[in-house]
């Protein structure tokens, strides 16, 4: 179990002192994609374009800034004793998406109170686009040979992995030990559940099902990838920290969706009444027009 061919280069250009990575490149597709999908949808369902994109202007940078301060606070004790520039190297790696999610969240929770629309509305939106950047960016992590799992054996190599496409496999192979691609298996995920929110919708539920279902689905593959991988995020010991947030997910969404059902009455196609013209007001009431001399 060995590659035949050499990994591919993260580097994907060089001009002089800058340097590109095949990482933000494929990180830039999947937002593109993503934003792009989610303001033809806002359009489609009366919610406007403009308001995705200046929803985004906020998000994006408040989800890298929470998805780092996550990674540091579950990773402080390499930062404890460094110099304290190190914990915004974001350069340098290390980001959680679980930490960009609650960030993203958090900002929505505030952006539709300000706006005056509804967080279930904008949310439901979204999400098929959030899973889908998500799908592409795993990507990021393949050509990294990062967030892969522990070694493959002999036995599942020939019952299932040699079967994948070469440049996939080669790009496992690291110091001569063939690794799982948990990302591939995080993307190939992702990607069900993007089908299937897009299907999901189409049937018009209640209004936040489509967010809801977006984060069960991805907290129940999450669960059990994040086991098989070898970069993890440690609360306590061996308790892995994603599947401590995936679990709470899936409770929290489960109770959620089950309210919704029994107490909310709107749906994922409905559009917010008007509000009612002020009536004319009744000062002049009863009086009599003068007539023209």
């Amino acid at each position: 179990m060995t590659g035949t061919d050499a990994p591919i280069d993260r580097v994907f250009l060089e001009l002089g002192p800058l340097t590109i990575y095949w990482y933000g490149i494929i990180i830039a597709v999947g937002a593109v994609l993503a934003v792009y999908l989610a303001t033809r949808e806002a359009e489609r369902v009366g919610l406007g374009k403009e308001t995705i994109m200046d929803f985004i202007i906020f998000a994006v940078p408040i989800a890298i800034i929470s998805a780092r301060i996550y990674y540091v606070i579950f990773e402080f004790e390499q930062y404890a004793n460094g110099p304290l520039w190190k914990m915004i190297a974001v350069w340098e790696g290390g980001i959680a998406i679980h930490g960009a999610i609650i960030g993203g969240v958090l900002t929505a929770i505030v952006f539709t109170k300000v706006k005056k629309i509804s967080f279930w509305r904008l949310a439901d939106v979204i999400a098929p686009s959030l899973i889908l950047g998500q799908a592409i960016g795993r990507w990021g992590n393949f050509v990294n040979q990062e967030a892969h799992g522990g070694p493959i054996s002999e036995a599942a190599y020939e019952s299932f992995h040699q079967y994948l496409p070469d440049f996939i496999m080669n790009q496992m192979v690291i110091d001569g030990v063939m690794y799982h691609p948990t990302f591939l298996y995080e993307s190939v995920w992702n990607f069900l559940i993007f089908f299937g929110l897009l299907f999901f919708r189409r049937i018009n539920p209640k209004r936040g099902m489509v967010f809801l279902m977006y984060a069960v689905t991805y907290s129940i593959g999450r669960f059990y990838i994040e086991g098989l991988r070898t970069d993890s995020l440690y609360v306590i010991g061996e308790l892995r920290t994603a599947q401590v947030v995936s679990i709470l997910t899936i409770v929290a969404g489960v109770i959620m969706m089950l309210y919704l059902i029994k107490t909310s009455n709107v749906r994922y196609l409905d559009v917010p009444a008007k509000k009612k013209q002020a009536k004319p007001s009744n000062k002049n009431k009863g009086k009599k027009k003068k007539k023209k001399k």
